[in-house]
């Protein structure tokens, strides 16, 4: 190492606290000596500037947490010709349950882990802008059905006081057939929120179009998921745009895990508690997953594998075998929807349990 490289050092790594205002930042060497310790304001131009200027200098890989900003820093990060890493903050515990937990303690310690070696910080991989824009499209949707569910407990608990238990009724139809049983009291109270909910229905509706219409469009794929009876066109399309592709989990049995649907593990000599989900991944679809499964065992299912599966672990007993069936067959169906996807075959209810009547009959 010459004289100028040991006056200048040069940044080599460098790790990126993304704040909604200002970003910090930590580039380190090639021995790992700190050369930089400061903050830039997370907006496109400054962040290109700082970048731009560092490159120059001879920055070559830049590490940073998956978060709200993190698809458009990491995409221009990119496109300056750096290479990018996007940490995956629940699976790193240096970060996520640090007692000295700042910004710029973060910085530095996603430099570090990256210079190492970046496998430590569990790298995801963002989806492209056109899987965004669309995913942001179900999640509008969400939003809005989360805030009928909310307006409609609203007029359900506002009417109780009153001796009035309203009757059960379809969401889609909750605001016309509940407007003349409200008592004289509250009608002038209520009729807004009913309007409200009326309102939220019919932008429900339109997003279903819009869902509908682009699926048939631009994701053809998503009819070989709705083969199976209980998933419908918005979790068909929320699956699709999560997985992005169907290769990128390469065996379809790990999908549970990629998605939160598998029990987290602890194992101690021969202690292996049983313990809840990971719920890592996707909320989203995870949700989704077990709404489905709820409808495949609820009195409306049809015979089917899925079926079958969950209703043998429910009759493990106790109100715990019935929540586990539903987590099973969820981790189920989100196997069997990554091999309808990967090899475009048609879906038979019962193949498995058919086979195995064949075998026991050969």
């Amino acid at each position: 190492m010459n004289q100028a490289t040991k006056t200048n050092p040069i940044p080599v790594t460098l790790g990126l606290d993304i704040g909604d205002k200002k970003s910090h930042y930590c580039a380190l060497d090639h021995a790992g000596k700190t050369v930089l310790h400061r903050a830039v304001s997370t907006r496109p131009r400054a962040l290109e500037a700082v970048f731009t200027r560092l490159r120059k200098q001879g920055l070559q890989r830049v590490a940073l947490e998956a978060g709200s900003h993190s698809p458009w820093v990491s995409e221009l990060l990119a496109e300056l010709g750096l290479e990018v890493f996007v940490a995956n903050p629940y699976k790193v515990a240096l970060i996520s349950r640090n007692d000295r937990k700042s910004d710029r303690v973060d910085a530095e310690l996603l430099a570090r882990l990256a210079r190492v070696d970046p496998e430590l910080l569990r790298p995801i991989q963002h989806r492209g802008p056109r899987a965004r824009a669309d995913l942001a499209m179900l999640r509008s949707r969400a939003a809005l059905v989360a805030a009928r569910t909310q307006l409609i407990n609203h007029v359900r608990g506002s009417t109780k006081p009153w001796g009035l238990r309203l009757p059960g009724s379809s969401t889609a139809s909750f605001h016309k057939k509940m407007a003349p049983l409200l008592p004289e009291q509250l009608t002038e109270t209520l009729s807004p929120v009913l309007a409200q909910i009326e309102h939220l229905t019919y932008q429900i509706r339109l997003y279903d179009r819009r869902i509908e219409e682009l699926s048939n469009k631009h994701y053809p794929e998503t009819a070989l998921l709705r083969q199976v009876k209980g998933v419908g066109p918005v979790t068909a399309l929320a699956y699709v745009l999560t997985i992005e592709s169907p290769e990128r989990i390469l065996k379809a049995r790990n999908v549970g895990a990629y998605l939160g649907l598998v029990p987290r593990r602890h194992e101690s000599g021969s202690i292996s508690p049983q313990l809840k989900i990971t719920k890592a991944g996707d909320a989203g679809l995870r949700s989704l997953l077990v709404s489905c499964a709820q409808y495949i065992l609820g009195p409306f299912g049809e015979d089917c594998d899925l079926r079958r599966y969950g209703e043998r672990i429910a009759l493990r007993g106790g109100k715990a075998a019935k929540k586990r069936a539903v987590t099973a067959v969820a981790r189920k169906l989100s196997v069997l929807l990554l091999r309808l996807w990967q090899t475009g075959e048609a879906y038979d209810p019962l193949r498995n349990s058919n086979a195995q009547a064949a075998r026991a009959g050969a």
